[in-house]
């Protein structure tokens, strides 16, 4: 089938503008706007004031620098915001996407330096690339390429600290609901299904982290002396992680709900090399690997307090600590969730230990409306950018954030879309974004906002 004269327009006017979309996004990438608090901070607002002045030479002629109340009684990270009213009765959309960025963690890990920039094969190297700076450039790039045409109104928001958690997200929200209110939310954060075909990111599971402890004397004793019938904190410990998951690695607590098992599956060859998992070491888990990345809850042993092995004598622990963190399945609440997840633990204290439970953060999964007038929008972008239909996928992560959109938009329709594949390698050494998908990224999110308009 031909494509139509405005798809063909708009890709033209594209592969014209990426070259500056491209030079954005390797400035950006220069900027080293790590949040963690142990970094230094004046990054963070450099790349803020650089983000709010690409916005202005966008022709958004309304752009702020913001911040809101931060939980420890601070301010949080600064944000950007720019509005462009639409013409009278058009929708108005917001564009979401972020600017902060994880550490780059160990250097002789990486090829190239993690804040320069680097092509190799097609890819451009380097932290941010991906997460989530190709996010900004890719909002930039579609509002270039529709320039005057665009008719839609539009907010761009662009956060400081999406990577720490986003703090200070929701007062940011009630501060600044008004520059914010929106039609439809765009959400540049995800992942594409490969290289070569697009996805619609539709659920999202929930996040709940606790702590527990396990005692069992009231200080450290001799090893020799009362090994036997006293085990030691640590052993206990390992005995009540081990009740998390049945034999076959399935999540064995109850009270933790199941989403329906999505309709495309992984191949398992591709999630081993995805995760770098050791020949050998069996997969956990039954039933699709989609279900279980994106559909199941998950629990992680994130964190360990025990004696260190350089400093260990012959003394049995009193006591050891582990923070678990748990993945709930979209529609489940993550409150109940996390509910569930302390009973199975006093429950099943082992050998009578006592057992202690600390309850940490939690955050709302998202599963989106599969027929709406964006996601049918968006259905129709993606394809014609790409020439293949996309994927509805979910994801295994969470972003919380939505969950606060949602409950200050209610009526918004939110599209969570990808900027990132398989092979992008967030958080990690080496993180990349592929030029050629980021070029279709652009036509496709000008080709919503063109159909958004009509």
């Amino acid at each position: 089938m031909a494509e139509d004269p405005r798809t063909t327009e708009l890709r033209a006017r594209t592969a014209a503008t990426f070259p500056l979309v491209r030079e954005q996004l390797e400035a950006l990438v220069r900027i080293p706007s790590v949040s963690n608090p142990s970094f230094d901070q004046a990054h963070v607002r450099t790349s803020a004031e650089h983000v709010a002045q690409l916005l202005r030479e966008a022709g958004l002629d309304e752009v702020h620098v913001l911040d809101a109340p931060a939980p420890d009684g601070g301010r949080g990270a600064p944000a950007v915001v720019a509005r462009r009213p639409g013409p009278a009765g058009a929708p108005h959309v917001l564009l979401y996407a972020h600017h902060d960025v994880q550490p780059p963690g160990d250097r002789g890990e990486w090829d190239t330096e993690p804040f320069e920039p680097t092509e190799r094969d097609g890819r451009l190297y380097g932290r941010g690339a991906a997460d989530d700076k190709a996010g900004i450039v890719a909002h930039l790039g579609a509002l270039r390429v529709l320039g005057a045409e665009l008719g839609v109104g539009v907010s761009v928001f662009v956060e400081g600290e999406e990577e720490i958690g986003s703090p200070s997200f929701a007062a940011f929200l009630a501060e600044h609901r008004e520059l914010l209110a929106a039609d439809v939310i765009v959400v540049a954060d995800s992942v594409n299904w490969k290289v070569g075909v697009p996805a619609l990111t539709t659920s999202l599971r929930g996040m709940a982290d606790l702590e527990v402890e396990v005692a069992v004397t009231e200080h450290a004793i001799h090893s020799g002396m009362f090994g036997g019938p006293v085990l030691d904190a640590n052993v206990l410990l390992a005995r009540l992680v081990s009740t998390l998951h049945d034999d076959d690695g399935d999540v064995a607590v109850e009270g933790l709900e199941r989403a329906p098992d999505p309709e495309v599956d992984q191949d398992e060859a591709e999630l081993r090399a995805e995760a770098a998992v050791l020949a050998g070491v069996r997969l956990a888990g039954t039933g699709p690997l989609t279900a279980r990345l994106w559909s199941r809850p998950a629990i992680s042993v994130i964190g360990i307090d025990a004696t260190r092995v350089d400093e260990a004598s012959n003394t049995i622990a009193p006591r050891a600590r582990a923070k678990l963190s748990l993945r709930v399945a979209p529609g489940q609440d993550p409150l109940e969730a996390r509910a569930a997840l302390r009973r199975h633990l006093e429950q099943h204290a082992p050998f009578g230990a006592r057992v202690t439970v600390t309850e940490r953060d939690a955050g709302k999964g998202f599963a989106a409306p599969l027929d709406s007038p964006a996601m049918q929008a968006a259905r129709e972008a993606f394809a014609a950018s790409w020439g293949t239909a996309p994927v509805d996928t979910g994801l295994g992560g969470s972003i919380p954030f939505i969950a606060d959109l949602l409950e200050s938009f209610p009526a918004a329709q939110i599209l969570v879309t990808g900027v990132e594949d398989p092979d992008s390698r967030a958080h990690g050494a080496n993180e990349s974004v592929h030029l050629g998908e980021l070029e279709k990224v652009v036509l496709a999110e000008a080709l919503l906002l063109d159909r958004l308009a009509r």
